[in-house]
């Protein structure tokens, strides 16, 4: 944090924020920049329909100290698509085909428990006039907490299809949906977090 505020100081940096802390952690980092003279005034956690660790303490937490969410993986890593389907293989090409670690990071979600519940919003997002990748992106910036929404296109098509996103509101009786046909395979634990986030910090 010393470092931090020693940038910021020279001008390098004009704000600081930081990366899948829990709770606790960025209390303490406020309290630290806050002594230091800087100001940490954003968290850069994952966060989507499925994945909704940081609501019970972490989003909490940020709006009493004044801290915004960029938040990454909206659509989880593209299962939010709804290109994958229950049964059957990935399509060729895709994240869940990629040895070199996109695999890895997309199994979690590959159940088909988690995949026909995701069959059951395609449905609500063509109601909606919404591709299933910006029902998904709507849904993060939905949360008054929520800045903004890092996406992981790999094509201008995505780029532009998930930026129309940006502005939808989503009714409150599509949110009951979305909810009800998720509920069983979100992951809410607010300890997952710690997965990610190194165990110590340097004194």
């Amino acid at each position: 944090m010393q470092a931090f505020a020693d940038l910021v100081r020279m001008g390098k940096a004009l704000y600081i924020g930081v990366s899948e802390w829990t709770a606790q952690q960025i209390q303490d980092g406020h309290d630290l920049a806050e002594d230091l003279g800087i100001h940490l005034i954003s968290n850069q956690p994952q966060y989507s329909m499925l994945w909704r660790v940081i609501e019970s303490d972490v989003i909490p937490v940020c709006v009493s100290l004044g801290i915004s969410q960029v938040v990454f993986s909206p659509i989880a890593q593209g299962l939010l698509t709804g290109k994958y389907r229950p049964g059957e293989q990935p399509p060729a090409g895709s994240r869940a085909t990629d040895e070199k670690g996109g695999a890895d990071m997309i199994k979690k979600w590959m159940s088909d428990d988690v995949l026909e519940r995701v069959q059951q919003l395609v449905p609500l997002a063509k109601e909606a006039g919404l591709s299933m990748a910006q029902l998904a992106v709507a849904w993060v910036l939905q949360n008054d907490n929520v800045a903004s929404a890092i996406i992981g296109a790999s094509r201008p098509e995505q780029v532009q299809d998930n930026a129309a996103a940006s502005g939808v509101t989503l009714g409150d009786e599509l949110l009951t949906k979305i909810d009800k046909i998720l509920d069983a395979v979100i992951e809410r634990d607010p300890a997952r977090t710690l997965d990610s986030s190194p165990k110590t910090r340097a004194a």
